[in-house]
């Protein structure tokens, strides 16, 4: 699998990347045996970049990422983790947790501060079982923005400095906040979730030529829209960004899919590798929940899709002229 370099850092990716929400109970509970086959399937097909966060099953999934890759060489693997918000013990008192469908052992605490960005990371090492961190990244700034770049940029900066981690960024959604982040800062990498997929293109207007412009990379999660370009063919009661899609949403992925069924290409093929056509996106990220999955998303990550397809999509209308996409030169043996 290939591997693009983050920014001006020294750290690597594979352009498919493990996303490590779904190892943390999203949804619908993950047992460990089932976590460790997906995670043992993940590393036979190629990927070697992991993604984690605290957030995720309240450390569950970094848990679970950790005790695979500790087993593997250490230079063999990418892995990131997230900071701002800090777990705090409680008792779960028989409860689940808010978001992970696991027992509600920890509350989560808002903090971009530099002390909490510190015991973040050192709660995650620990959690993990890890020497280091690769890529760290604020998490879900959005509604604590101002914190984030004011006080927790710069102690991300300041672990990069001293070789705690190798590259800093942010994952969001908000492509506007993270044109800020890039403008205003010295970040390597940015995390975007669901903004530059086969559905949404906002991303073009400020987000990737600001990167573009400033050498800095972007990792595209959330390329499915949380359920609706998952399938070949978008059924009704799909999710589009983790709520039931929308009648006009729900039109426009199954012409997406119409035209990929043409040549012969599953939707979600086409979904993975658009985005990796802009000269700004180091890789995808995807997350996985068995190991069924992984295989159905390494054989959809190997498709071959002729460049007639991307303009078949921009002839219909459904491809923002501003995407770069092969052209049909590429289409030539």
């Amino acid at each position: 699998m290939e591997r693009n370099r983050l920014g001006r850092s020294d750290v690597h990716v594979t352009e498919l990347g493990f996303g490590g929400g779904p190892l943390g109970g999203l949804f619908e509970p993950v047992d460990d045996d089932t976590a460790t086959r997906t995670l043992e399937a993940a590393w036979d097909s190629g990927i070697r970049y992991f993604d984690t966060s605290p957030h995720y099953g309240i450390g569950q999934s970094e848990r679970r990422v950790g005790a695979l890759l500790r087993g593997k060489p250490r230079d063999a693997w990418t892995l990131s983790t997230k900071v701002g918000r800090v777990l705090v013990p409680q008792d779960p008192g028989g409860r689940t947790d808010e978001a992970f469908e696991v027992p509600a052992t920890h509350r989560r605490v808002w903090d971009f501060t530099r002390d909490g960005v510190l015991r973040s990371v050192e709660d995650s090492l620990t959690r993990m079982g890890v020497d280091r961190i690769d890529v760290l990244y604020l998490h879900d700034a959005e509604e604590h923005f101002e914190d984030a770049l004011r006080d927790g940029y710069p102690a991300l900066a300041e672990l990069r400095a001293q070789g705690t981690v190798g590259a800093v960024g942010a994952g969001m959604y908000h492509t506007g906040k993270l044109t800020r982040l890039v403008e205003e800062t010295d970040v390597d990498v940015v995390m975007l979730s669901g903004r530059y997929t086969l559905l949404d293109h906002s991303a073009l207007d400020d987000l990737l030529p600001a990167c573009a412009a400033r050498g800095v990379s972007v990792l595209a999660a959330s390329v499915l829209n949380s359920g609706v370009l998952a399938t070949p063919r978008p059924s009704a009661g799909a999710t589009y960004d983790y709520a039931p899609a929308g009648p006009r949403t729900l039109e426009r992925a199954r012409r997406l899919a119409a035209v990929c069924e043409a040549h012969g290409v599953p939707l979600p093929a086409a979904a993975m590798l658009f985005p990796l056509h802009h000269p700004a996106v180091a890789g995808v990220v995807v997350g996985m929940r068995s190991a069924d999955e992984v295989r159905r998303d390494t054989d959809a990550f190997g498709t071959k899709i002729r460049a007639q397809l991307w303009s078949d999509l921009r002839g219909e209308g459904l491809l923002d002229t501003r995407a770069p996409v092969p052209g049909p030169q590429a289409d030539v043996p």
